[in-house]
């Protein structure tokens, strides 16, 4: 007779932030890890949207990125208010570094990495990337991973998100968790 597996324990410390490139399932996988912790789970783009009004993709190009990002930043400071969560946060957020720097100092930060090709596959399936647009995905990611990759090292805990299930990636994120 199989057993489903025991529900997690109440996740008790920081708010989780998951950090890494478009496409590597920071808010699928948050949305299932939260599921597993018993913790709300906020995505920080949807959170953007909603208080601006407008898409992501509306807000980059009636403003540009510059304006994005400073929105972002407030967004997820007002997200990391010190009660357990997973957040999910747009790819580029965790290159600013005021951003960063909050994240790193007030939350358990959690680098989702996957390779270009994964990447690319899951971002084809929909046209709401603004850094994508009209650009070949592959090409794109590989180098915005050169570019923010060293930034994403600076997470204490990093897990390859792999072309697999994605409870494969939460059951990584889970044992990096465990004290």
């Amino acid at each position: 007779m199989l057993h489903a597996p025991a529900p997690e324990t109440a996740w008790k410390g920081k708010p989780v932030v998951l950090v890494g490139l478009m496409g590597a399932g920071k808010t699928t996988v948050g949305r299932r890890l939260a599921q597993r912790l018993h913790l709300p789970f906020v995505d920080a783009d949807h959170e953007i949207e909603a208080a601006a009004g407008m898409t992501v993709s509306d807000i980059f190009e009636r403003f540009g990125e510059a304006h994005f990002r400073d929105g972002e930043r407030r967004v997820i400071a007002r997200l990391i208010d010190g009660t357990p969560k997973v957040i999910a946060t747009g790819g580029g957020a965790f290159v600013q570094e005021e951003t960063r720097a909050l994240i790193l100092r007030e939350a358990i930060t959690v680098w989702l990495d996957a390779e270009p090709a994964v990447l690319a596959d899951r971002v084809r399936r929909r046209d709401t990337r603004p850094l994508l647009r009209g650009r070949d995905p592959e090409i794109t990611l590989a180098e915005l991973a050169k570019v923010r990759n060293p930034f994403y090292a600076l997470a204490p805990i990093r897990v390859q998100s792999v072309a697999a299930p994605h409870d494969t990636t939460v059951d990584e994120i889970l044992k990096a968790l465990k004290p």
